[in-house]
């Protein structure tokens, strides 16, 4: 865990891939204990440090992770992400190159909890939930391409499932329709850059996490430079 950004109220940290943001059944020690955690270590507090947490990464995604250390700014931080006023930016290395360099792709998707796994269909569905991203190609090597990826609607693993329904599969990921698994079991996409306006100092946050220390990573993030 790498510390980006920290006030009095909020702490922006840099997931690694395979952590878990929340508790869940595994009984992992997920990301907000490891953040509280710190925080009581580093700034020397006394009993139970409260740490809000207002949004959350899918397990093998890696990137930014906003929480709240005061209890005004998490309500405050729920409705901004609520209202879509936290601007997110991803980005995904696929193996297929999609068809247009850059585009907005709408889908109905539909979640099953059963798999934990969710749907693409290019029509309305009955249950499913209209979803919308935009892409575009910001580099590319011999057999994959490094597009950014900025979220319109927040659907569970949406960016993965609508990115394989274009044929462009993030890579690593089984799930949705990669061939091959990454190494550490990761999948290359991530939450590069968060901005929004500060929930209590009314300043703007923009923070940007760095790519995984991963040559592929590197050398797109190079090209994306050029």
């Amino acid at each position: 865990m790498t510390v980006l950004y920290e006030d009095n109220h909020i702490i922006i940290v840099n997931k690694a891939p395979g952590e878990i943001v929340q508790g869940d059944k595994t009984g992992d020690t997920p990301l907000s204990e490891t953040v509280k955690q710190w925080i009581k270590e580093t700034h020397a507090k006394p009993g139970n440090v409260f740490l809000g947490v207002a949004h959350r990464l899918d397990r093998p995604v890696g990137g930014v992770v906003v929480f709240a250390k005061t209890s005004k700014a998490l309500a405050r931080l729920n409705e901004m992400f609520r209202l879509g006023n936290v601007h997110k930016t991803y980005w995904a290395i696929t193996r297929g190159k999609p068809e247009k360099p850059e585009d907005t792709l709408t889908h109905w998707i539909t979640t099953v909890e059963r798999n934990n796994k969710s749907y693409a269909s290019a029509t309305p569905k009955d249950g499913a939930k209209e979803s919308r991203l935009a892409y575009r190609t910001i580099a590319e090597s011999d057999r994959y391409r490094l597009l950014e990826v900025n979220l319109m609607t927040g659907r569970k693993h949406q960016i993965r499932v609508q990115l394989s329904a274009i044929g462009c599969p993030v890579k690593g990921d089984l799930k949705y329709g990669d061939k091959r698994s990454n190494p550490d079991g990761s999948i290359s996409l991530m939450a590069r850059r968060i901005r929004f306006i500060h929930p209590v100092s009314g300043i703007e946050i923009d923070v940007t996490a760095p790519v995984p220390d991963d040559t592929l990573w590197h050398v797109l993030e190079q090209n994306a430079a050029q």
